[in-house]
């Protein structure tokens, strides 16, 4: 069995040594030499992805080792009526701020920067406090539109409890990711053997979050980092725990993530928030999987603040080309971005159909700008080469 050594606070952390990567490689190798069946694995994270594109990962895995992207795009997963609610708050005439990559995510009628260029005061920031600075400094409504998973839904939540003015308001589409793990466990077209759990993500849940999911469905889950041994070592253990039909969690990055996770960050996030059952973009129904502002913080709620009248702004279906992506099926694990037939045609990161081509952190995006599955020597050539070690 092979473990990422963890470093000593003197030594250099070293997480992309070529030869403990091919180490790895030869272990994974000697897993999945004698399987009776290929094994899929699934993450439900972004930056995993990005890692995996970036370092032509894929390109090391046995052919029976089967890696696929699930809902861990929180840009991909905001539901078109929640980009719809920003844009026509804009257009109503607040200070609609949000982050980079909601910026051209297409809703129904049309996407914030669309209604920028019409006309509506939206703008780019980087963290919430922005926001909320853009509120100090003007007399107008400044609506957040805050997106993303817990590990972001804290840092909204510290704004709110900070003492925003009157203006400020919150947009909350902050989704919850352990609900969302439950309803692809439980789609039959699934067939899931195991997942990579977000390290980031579990650094504020605490990595034991995971043990009722697992005795539930059965499904092992390993804890991953975000460096390539980090991915590789923590695929090596999971392969370990499938072959030996072990249903459990294991936390491949203790440098970070505890059993319990950062207590008064989950303060701060259920003081501020609680869920509730809404839909996901392109993904279903999921119960408990949105995070709403708490009742008592309705003065900060935009939309107990805002009349939203949707219905009656909204009228036309989305436009054809929206209707026939794929983005749904690509974050449920069902179909890659190459099973789209308009991945790198009508939808490319210049004009993009889906939200998965609009986010850095989508699986379309991602595997547009690296390629996808890289199978020939650039892989290796970035793994060995210089700039990465």
């Amino acid at each position: 069995m092979i473990r990422a050594r963890i470093a000593k606070p003197s030594e250099r952390l070293e997480f992309r040594d070529p030869e403990r990567v091919q180490a790895f490689r030869q272990a994974l190798d000697r897993l999945c030499r004698d399987l009776p069946e290929p094994i899929s694995i699934m993450h439900v994270c972004g930056t995993h992805e990005q890692s995996i594109a970036r370092f032509g990962l894929r390109s090391l895995l046995p052919p029976n080792l089967r890696v696929i992207m699930g809902p861990g795009c929180p840009v991909c997963v905001t539901d078109m009526p929640e980009v719809d609610e920003a844009v026509y708050l804009a257009e109503q005439g607040v200070i609609l701020a949000t982050f980079g990559d909601m910026f051209r995510v297409p809703g129904t009628r049309k996407s914030l920067a669309e209604a920028k260029a019409e006309g509506a005061d939206v703008r780019v920031i980087y963290s919430p406090w922005e926001a909320l600075q853009i509120a100090r400094e003007t007399d107008r409504e400044v609506v957040f539109f805050a997106t993303g998973f817990e590990t972001t839904a804290v840092a909204t939540a510290a704004v709110i409890l900070s003492g925003p003015p009157k203006n400020f308001s919150v947009l909350s589409a902050h989704k919850y990711i352990p609900p969302v793990m439950e309803i692809v466990a439980e789609m039959p077209q699934t067939r899931v053997q195991g997942f990579l759990a977000a390290g980031h993500a579990a650094t504020i849940t605490g990595w034991k979050i995971f043990e009722r999911f697992v005795e539930r469905h059965g499904i092992p889950v390993v804890v991953a980092g975000f460096e390539p041994l980090d991915i590789l070592s923590a695929l090596v253990q999971l392969v370990e725990l499938i072959r030996r039909g072990e249903k459990r969690v294991v936390n491949a990055y203790p440098r970070c993530v505890t059993p319990e996770g950062n207590r008064n960050a989950q303060r701060l996030l259920w003081e501020v928030f609680e869920t509730e059952s809404g839909v996901w973009r392109g993904i279903a129904y999921v119960p408990n999987g949105n995070l709403r502002l708490r009742r008592k913080y309705a003065w900060v709620d935009a939309r107990a603040r805002f009349e939203i009248r949707l219905s009656e702004w909204l009228g036309d279906a989305p436009p054809r080309l929206t209707q026939e992506c794929l983005c749904g099926n690509i974050m449920a694990g069902i179909a890659t971005p190459y099973d789209c037939r308009l991945f790198g045609k009508e939808c490319t990161p210049e004009n993009p159909v889906g939200a998965c081509m609009v986010s850095s952190e989508g699986a379309c995006r991602i595997w547009y700008e690296y390629g996808g599955h890289i199978t020939g020597p650039k892989g290796m050539r970035e793994l060995e080469g210089t700039d990465l070690t």
